[in-house]
């Protein structure tokens, strides 16, 4: 070897080892922006190969998962690339070297340092010239240079889109990185980009929007409530993997990098939960390189809300990173007399102590102050006949309000290239609660709606830890992915109200200047402890190379005990359940997957029958098969076909209609459709229909047949927008909405029985224009100023969609 060559090499393994930093500038032409699933979810560098060109070489790198957009710096004569959120996952183990590749680059390297993947390639002479592309691979273009330019700017050019809408790969389905398409289930994600192209800022909005979910009830208008995925109602919301808010609690998207919703029974990894699915909020982590973003939206409805995105490095070896997220929201409303103010703050802190380990400790808090809203009602026919604007309560009693703290501590550690493990805790502390007009019974002569002042007082009190270990084996020629976890959830809620009744309401013509009652008179309080702990086991078996197996299985001992403090009674509660999950993936060519799955859940249900027999849990149990198809680079389709049925419903038992019985049973069958990615060059897109088939096959007092409330049997959603990527124009784009959702009963088989909530076709439209940093965007939501109705919580609790708004935006990136 030439004298020169061994003191390349021997500065470039000693820049790699040091991590030497930046000592020339260097011009990224690429979004600074990361989109992170959990910290487990990162992209693995599978393989490296290197091919000879007509300028140099070119240096290709297989990865799961999308490689993100590098940062790059210079030591003497070698060009180090970084590749942030990436670990190397070679087949040895081990790490990559190449000398000379050719007569004018002394060595390429690939080595991992603490959360990123660096490539170093050393020139003999001079650092090289390098382009980068992220389609259809990731590969470095290297040119090598025989001129000094250390001291001199170095242009990266990124060509080749990002993952845009539609991400390789996410970590709610199997808490592990691996790619969608070798995952047996419908698994959709939606990015922080694609809610920022549609101006959404609500998170069951956002769903609703593009996942084929409709929404089932929404706490006081306060933006609260459950979805309704695969028919079934799901109260609970996660965020990064552990359970954050039920029906009466707002999950914030101001540092939301993306949303993964799962379809179908989850309980194999998260334990009790409703069967038709989870949605599943992913926090933004910590940047390497530094990154600042401002962001001003205003609009109809005296609405304005800033945000800020601000992260980067906190010491200068990069080994304490930052983030932090803020936001503050004021607007008014299309209901007479409502407004909301809103103000939010996430800070993130990473501390990587060395290459194999990190912790991250994050937190957030929110406080929501609206006025509580509880929609219109409709006559005792069914009928709509109020404007959508009535507001039917009193609204000087308001003092309804939310408070939330959580904080999370994660832990990681990489024992070898093929074990690690992470630990994370999660604390949460909800309260909620305040004086406020409610309901007190129903419409009366189709005139009058009673009301009550109401004071309630809930905190919500949540512990979570989780414990995960993932090793990756080989038994002869068939690789595994296991996963051996354990998590424990303890769950405190304190509730207590007080209330006294309020003069009724006239419907058409209401009078809103009453006395304001002094006493109130007690009516509940309660103190309720949940303890849930969970042992599961999955393993993810590559049986050959387009056949993949999936198996796991889950333990779950839940306890609950429960005081009622007026009445001087407790009561507690023991449950066990085992959830199993099996399903194939076979891929007969490379774009195609088609599988089948089994899975089960369990969900509690607290009380006691006639014979004061302890109920058993509601299981859920459900059969699916699927197609997944890479229809283009960046753009892929899932159909999926599925029968699902839960047992164990409450019903009324027949010799005591005072007490329930666990006879019950319903039924979701249905086809689900989803399409996102990128159709050409600055076209993108994301689109979703489902056909669900849901209703009650087994009851005593419900008809058999009975179609579940706020389940419409089709919706349809789409958002597109097209770029103009060159030219004058160049930054000039259009986006447009289109959301169906089928009519649907506002109650299962009570009165009124023609209680429907009618069908609509809601369409959106946008225009935005993006140079340099900066990005100013209208949309315009409504356009056609449809009127129609979200979602219902029976005849007298009827929410309202708004009528045509008009939304700007401005941010800027530095």
């Amino acid at each position: 070897m030439h004298k020169r060559d061994f003191l390349s090499i021997l500065v470039t393994s000693m820049a790699i080892a040091l991590s030497i930093p930046v000592w020339s500038d260097v011009a990224i032409a690429s979004d600074s922006v990361e989109y992170t699933t959990q910290n487990l979810t990162v992209a693995q560098v599978t393989g490296i190969r290197i091919n000879p060109t007509a300028t140099g070489i070119e240096v290709i790198l297989d990865s799961v998962g999308q490689l993100s957009s590098p940062t790059t710096s210079v030591a003497d004569n070698t060009l180090i690339v970084d590749l942030p959120n990436a670990v190397l996952a070679l087949p040895d183990g081990g790490e990559f070297q190449q000398a000379n590749p050719t007569e004018d680059i002394a060595l390429v390297s690939v080595t991992r340092v603490r959360n990123l993947v660096r490539v170093a390639i050393a020139g003999l002479d001079a650092p090289p010239v390098v382009e980068v592309s992220t389609t259809p691979q990731f590969t470095l273009s290297v040119t090598p240079s025989s001129n000094t330019v250390a001291d001199e700017e170095i242009e990266i050019v990124v060509t080749g889109e990002q993952e845009g809408y539609n991400p390789s790969q996410a970590a709610t389905a199997t808490r592990t990185e691996t790619p969608l398409r070798d995952i047996p289930a419908s698994i959709q994600v939606i990015l922080e980009q694609v809610l920022e192209d549609r101006g959404t800022v609500g998170l069951r909005e956002a769903v609703q929007n593009f996942a084929g979910a409709t929404l089932d009830g929404n706490y006081g208008n306060t933006g609260a409530g459950s979805l309704i995925i695969r028919g079934f109602s799901q109260d609970i919301t996660f965020r990064n993997g552990f359970r954050i808010s039920n029906f009466y609690s707002i999950p914030e998207t101001a540092n939301v990098a993306q949303t993964e919703i799962l379809r179908g029974p989850a309980s194999v990894l998260y334990g009790q939960v409703q069967p038709g699915g989870i949605v599943n909020i992913v926090t933004k982590q910590p940047l390497e390189s530094p990154y600042y973003s401002v962001n001003l939206q205003a609009g109809q409805f005296s609405f304005y809300r800033p945000t800020i995105d601000l992260s980067g490095p906190l010491s200068d070896d990069n080994s304490v990173l930052y983030r932090l997220n803020a936001a503050y929201e004021n607007s008014g409303s299309f209901r007479d007399r409502v407004n909301t103010e809103r103000w939010f703050i996430a800070p993130v802190l990473q501390w990587n102590m060395s290459d194999r380990t990190s912790l991250t400790f994050d937190f957030e808090y929110l406080y929501d102050d609206p006025v509580f809203d509880r929609g219109i009602v409709t006559l005792s026919d069914g009928s709509f006949v109020l404007p959508i604007n009535r507001f039917l309560g009193y609204p000087q009693l308001d003092d309804f309000a939310t408070e939330v703290y959580r904080g999370g501590l994660t832990f990681e550690h990489q024992f070898s290239g093929n074990w690690r493990m992470r630990n994370a805790l999660s604390i949460s502390s909800i309260e909620q609660g305040g004086a406020r007009s409610d309901l007190d019974g129903g419409l009366i002569d189709d005139q009058f709606i009673p009301r009550q002042l109401r004071d309630d007082n809930s905190i919500a009190e949540n512990y979570g830890f989780q414990t995960d270990i993932i090793g990756n084996f080989a038994t002869g020629t068939i690789e595994h992915q296991l996963l051996l976890g354990f998590d424990f959830n303890r769950v405190t809620d304190s509730y207590k109200s007080e209330a006294v009744s309020l003069p009724p309401l006239d419907i058409f013509n209401p009078v809103y200047d009453i006395d304001v009652p002094t006493e109130l008179e007690p009516r509940y309080s309660a103190v309720t402890r949940t303890n849930a702990l969970g042992l599961y086991l999955q393993d993810q078996i590559a049986l050959l190379d387009n056949v993949k197996l999936l198996v796991g299985g889950r333990f779950d001992f839940t306890e609950q005990n429960q005081t009622i403090i007026l009445d001087d009674a407790s009561d507690s509660q023991s449950d066990t359940a085992f959830s199993p999950r099996v399903g194939i993936v076979y891929q007969p060519i490379e774009p195609i997957s088609l599988y089948a799955s089994f899975s089960r859940s369990f969900l509690p249900v607290i009380g006691r029958a006639a014979d004061n027999s302890i109920f058993e849990p509601e299981r859920g149990t459900q059969y699916e098969v699927g197609i997944k198809a890479d229809l283009a680079t960046n753009l892929s389709a899932t159909l999926a076909a599925y029968h699902l049925t839960k047992t164990n419903v409450l019903t009324t038992d027949l010799n005591d209609p005072d007490f329930s019985i666990q006879v019950g049973e319903q039924r979701s069958q249905g086809i689900e459709l989803n399409v996102a990615g990128e159709i050409l060059p600055g076209w993108n897109v994301i689109a979703a229909y489902a056909y669900t088939d849901a209703e009650v096959t087994e009851d005593n007092e419900l008809p058999v047949g009975s179609r579940l409330a706020n389940v419409a049997e089709n919706t349809a959603s789409l958002w597109t927008t097209y770029e103009i990527k060159n030219g004058n124009l160049q930054g000039l784009g259009f986006g447009l909405g289109l959301l169906y959702v089928g009519d649907r009963p506002g109650s299962v088989a009570f009165d009124p029985p023609d209680f429907r909530l009618p069908s609509y076709l809601r369409t959106d439209i946008a225009l935005f224009y993006r140079r340099n940093n900066w990005r100013a965007q209208i949309n315009v939501q409504n356009l056609f100023n449809i009127e129609y109705y979200q979602t219902a919580q029976g005849y007298d609790i009827v929410y309202p969609g708004a009528p045509l708004n008009i939304v700007g935006s401005v941010s800027f990136e530095f």
